[in-house]
């Protein structure tokens, strides 16, 4: 893998947070072959979320903003059945060649593969841009024992002296070409289970799982005329942003029912509340604590707060917030 030093020096610097698997798998995603004992080429493939032509769309106020990939259908449970069949018809074209799929459960680094495989380069913000397509897609593949054909051209980087991600992330988390997970807004509220750092929480805006905000200010996601590629319906939007007050009142099965067919259904339900109470705080300083819906947001942090069933972090989380705010209610 042709970023494996930099990935390395990118894990001694603690720059992947709590994500302690990283650092546990290196050795694998920088040798696919260990996964897959003769494993000879990777036939690698995007999924397309979204398109480039796509509206972010509107989010009512008092409502957390989920990123669009997990607004659908679960992608692992999507691509992995596609893959699986292109698994199967490997085996019967040529029987005796050995397949694995992966998608993003196994340490594979797909990023390195789909850059080798010509599916486009790596942005500043590390995602990989298709060049008419933009960043919209999913990644995943097929390792396998054939002899394939490598790509002829890989596509050369196309951000030139542009900075918008790194310009608009607002917790700083993007220098060029690499990410500081641990100020990242989709790993805070996804992937950390630790209290979130204080100066961390205004810069997580209302999100209340992943982020868009590096992708929909590149300019490779712009509108444009011509083929911008097709989403896959099975990601069709089902819900874009959940209501932050009924969040903060969630108990398992609420969880559940609410992330049944979704790829949120990783983020637990003490980390959702959280998220939301960090969210609603953000949300009553950009309303007003006056507005209808920052009074149900203040409504809905104080029956947390109180509440002696909870976990005590995140009532002394719900608490500050409504603190911050108590002074300005009407």
């Amino acid at each position: 893998m042709r970023h494996q030093a930099e990935m390395r020096a990118w894990l001694a610097q603690g720059k992947h947070g709590s994500m302690a698997y990283l650092a546990e798998h290196a050795d694998l995603k920088a040798d696919p072959s260990r996964l897959l004992e003769g494993a000879a080429a990777a036939i690698v493939v995007a999924d397309l979320y979204a398109t480039r032509n796509d509206e972010a769309g509107d989010v009512p106020d008092g409502h957390g903003r989920v990123a669009r990939y997990a607004r659908g259908g679960d992608y692992h449970k999507v691509m992995k059945k596609r893959l699986h069949t292109l698994c199967d018809e490997l085996g019967a074209r040529w029987p005796g060649a050995r397949t694995r799929a992966f998608v993003d459960t196994a340490p594979v680094h797909e990023r390195e593969l789909a850059l080798a495989a010509g599916l486009g380069w790596v942005g500043k913000h590390t995602l990989v841009i298709h060049p008419r397509f933009g960043s919209w897609m999913l990644l995943g593949g097929v390792l396998t024992t054939l002899e394939l054909d490598p790509c002829e051209q890989e596509v050369a980087d196309h951000c030139g002296s542009c900075t918008r991600c790194i310009d608009a992330c607002p917790t700083d988390a993007i220098t060029p070409y690499s990410v500081d997970a641990s100020r990242c807004i989709s790993y805070l509220t996804i992937e950390r289970r630790e209290p979130i750092p204080s100066e961390l929480e205004h810069g997580m805006g209302e999100w209340l799982f992943g982020c868009d905000i590096c992708q929909e200010v590149c300019p490779h996601n712009s509108p444009r005329m011509g083929d911008v590629g097709k989403a896959n319906n099975a990601y069709a939007t089902d819900r874009a942003s959940f209501d932050l007050a009924e969040v903060m009142k969630w108990d398992e099965d609420a969880r559940r029912a609410a992330f049944a067919k979704s790829a949120m259904k990783r983020a637990k339900l003490g980390m959702m509340k959280r998220n939301a109470v960090i969210a609603a705080g953000n949300a009553i300083t950009r309303l007003g604590a006056e507005h209808e819906q920052s009074r149900r947001l203040l409504e809905a942090l104080g029956g947390l707060a109180d509440d002696a069933g909870e976990d005590g972090e995140l009532r002394r989380l719900a608490a500050e917030a409504l603190s911050r705010h108590r002074s300005t209610m009407g």
